[in-house]
């Protein structure tokens, strides 16, 4: 009796922990942001919409891509065009480095910054983020955020339909567009695995729920 007490215990331990079971890779749904700094309509969603999810356990179904370069245009001279300026395009290179050493909560301080019309004291936020300053600064310096600045300009320019406008967001590498800020209920629909996030089980979550007409206009900065 003992024994089969045991063998049944060991079965409902096996159980629980295959549900407990981290989400595989496979299952996980592609969410991409193509932003630029000191685009409001950007850091609101950075800092108001995405980094909030992140600290929700939806953040465990999702690869999250950054690619900071936005509406920036290249002259002829090969120099850069940034929408809001020579202080976009240093910020879009520090993000840039930033990505590269994975700190997402770097540009989170930057871009809140930014909605404070603070963004001139954006170093600020190695103090406030703990980090070194070392790699990103050594990163914007070699060139090597130049390179990475570059790549990403490549890859938006090769979007499939072209970006309109920024932060442009694509789930699975379909475009939200105009729906962009409904992007919890697309991820929900994209996933495929078992370990449902709490996020996901609102039955209230509707795809297009929020895309109605927003008598302020659109809340995204379009391309010049």
């Amino acid at each position: 009796m003992a024994s089969h007490n045991q063998n049944f215990i060991l079965i409902i331990l096996i159980s629980w922990l295959m549900f407990q079971s981290p989400v595989s890779s496979q299952d996980k749904v592609n969410l991409s942001l193509y932003y630029e700094s000191l685009c409001p309509y950007c850091a609101d969603f950075i800092v108001n919409k995405l980094a909030k999810v992140l600290e929700t356990d939806l953040a465990s179904i999702v690869n999250l891509r950054l690619v900071p370069w936005g509406n920036t245009q290249i002259a002829p001279n090969t120099s850069w065009i940034c929408q809001h300026g020579p202080a976009e395009c240093l910020l879009n290179t520090v993000e840039a480095c930033a990505i590269k050493e994975t700190h997402f909560k770097f540009i989170n301080c930057v871009e809140r910054l930014h909605l404070e019309n603070r963004q001139s004291s954006w170093q600020s936020c190695f103090s406030a983020t703990g980090l070194s300053q070392t790699p990103i600064k050594n990163c914007y310096n070699n060139g090597l955020g130049y390179r990475l600045e570059k790549a990403y300009a490549d890859e938006t320019a090769s979007l499939n339909p072209n970006h309109r406008f920024v932060p442009w967001v694509l789930v699975n590498n379909q475009p939200l567009q105009e729906d962009y800020q409904n992007f919890i209920a697309y991820i929900c629909r994209a996933y495929r695995g078992r370990n449902i996030p709490q996020a996901c089980k609102n039955k209230a979550l509707e795809i297009n729920k929020i895309n109605v007409p927003d008598s302020t206009g659109p809340r995204v900065c379009f391309r010049g």
